[in-house]
C-alpha cells in the first residue's frame, strides 16, 4: 500500500504554488506509506540549459568542490545548489551526458536522482512530513509535479527505492501496487540497453515505459502498452516535460482518484489528498476506468 499525488497546472498563475500544494498532498497520505517519500517537480526550461540532481549518503565530502571539480573537467560553466542530500546543477544541456559520466568517475558515491532539461526529483527515507521539510518542497515552484509515499513491500527500505522513478531524460514514475513479471521485463530491456539501479519493480515499471518513448512511441502508446506487457496490480503515474499520464490495471484494485477545474488537473491515491486544493468544491471528480489511459500535454 502506498501513496501516490499528481498536479498539472494549467493556471501559470499557481506555479509559485506547486510545492506547497504538492507538500499537503503528500504528507496527507502518510498513513498509506510512511517508508519513504519523494516528489517529482518539473519546473520552465531554460533555453539550452539542464539540470542534473544528485544525491549522497556523505553530502558534506562529496559535494565539496563538486561544481568547480566538474567545471574544470569539462571546459563549461555550470552553478550548483545544495539541498540537504540533493545537489541540483546547472548545465549547459549540450554537455549533460558527459556531466553525468564525469559526476560517476569524480564521486563513485553519489547517485543520479533524475536528469533533463525541467525535472528535479528529490526523495528520501522517513515520513513524508519530514522528507519534505528537508527539501524545503513547499517552496518550490513549477508547471507539474508528482509525488509518492511508499510501504515497502518488495525491496528495501532505501533511498534509491523510494519513488519517483527517473530512467529517462525528463521522465519519471510512481506505482502504487506490484509487478509479477518485472524479472523477465528487467532481463529483455537490459538486453535493449537499458540499465538499472535497483532491483524494485517500479523501476521496471519507469524503463519500461522510457525504452518506449525512445523508440518513437507517443506517451499515450507507451501507457497503453503496459497493459499488455506488465503483469500485476498497479496504478502509474509518470512525469515528463510536457505533462503527466495515469494508468490503472484492468483490475483496477488499487485506489484512485481524480480532479479536474479550469486551473489544474489532480491526482490522489484517495479523495483527502484533493480536499485543499483551490476550487475543489466544483471541480469535475472521477475514479479513473480500469485499462484506461489518462494524459495531459501542454
Amino acid at each position: 500500500m502506498c501513496g501516490i499525488v499528481g498536479l498539472f497546472l494549467k493556471d501559470p498563475k499557481l506555479e509559485s504554488q506547486l510545492g506547497a500544494m504538492l507538500t499537503d498532498m503528500l504528507i496527507t497520505m502518510t498513513d498509506r506509506g510512511p517508508d519513504s517519500a519523494g516528489i517529482a517537480i518539473y519546473g520552465r526550461p531554460e533555453q539550452g540549459r539542464a539540470k542534473l540532481t544528485l544525491q549522497s549518503a556523505d553530502p558534506v565530502n562529496d559535494f565539496k568542490g563538486l561544481a568547480d571539480d566538474l567545471s574544470a573537467r569539462l571546459g563549461v560553466t555550470l552553478t550548483a545548489e545544495v539541498k540537504d542530500t540533493h545537489i541540483v546543477l546547472d548545465v549547459p544541456m549540450a554537455a549533460l551526458d558527459d556531466a553525468r559520466a564525469a559526476v560517476t568517475a569524480l564521486r563513485p558515491g553519489i547517485k543520479v536522482m533524475s536528469a533533463g532539461e525541467s525535472i528535479e526529483i528529490f526523495k528520501e527515507v522517513g515520513l513524508p512530513r519530514d522528507v519534505a521539510a528537508r527539501f524545503d518542497l513547499a517552496q518550490m515552484s513549477g508547471t507539474h509535479g508528482i509525488g509518492h509515499t511508499r510501504m515497502a513491500t518488495e525491496s528495501a527500505v532505501t533511498t534509491m527505492g523510494a519513488h519517483p522513478f527517473s530512467t529517462g531524460a525528463d521522465q519519471c514514475l510512481v506505482h502504487n501496487g506490484s509487478l509479477s513479471n518485472h524479472n523477465g521485463v528487467r532481463r529483455e530491456l537490459k538486453r535493449q540497453g537499458m540499465t538499472f539501479e535497483t532491483e524494485n519493480d517500479t523501476e521496471v515499471g519507469a524503463a519500461f515505459i522510457s525504452h518506449k518513448l525512445k523508440t518513437g512511441e507517443t506517451l499515450g502508446n507507451a501507457l497503453e502498452a503496459t497493459l499488455t506487457d506488465l503483469d500485476g496490480f498497479f496504478t502509474f503515474v509518470v512525469g515528463t516535460k510536457n505533462g503527466f499520464g495515469v494508468v490503472r490495471d484492468p483490475i483496477a484494485c488499487k485506489p484512485a482518484v481524480m480532479a479536474e477545474t479550469d486551473q489544474y488537473v489532480a491526482f490522489g491515491s484517495e479523495y483527502r489528498a484533493l480536499v485543499n486544493l483551490p476550487g475543489i468544491e466544483t471541480a469535475r471528480v472521477w475514479e479513473p476506468e480500469p485499462a484506461t489511459v489518462y494524459f495531459w500535454e501542454r
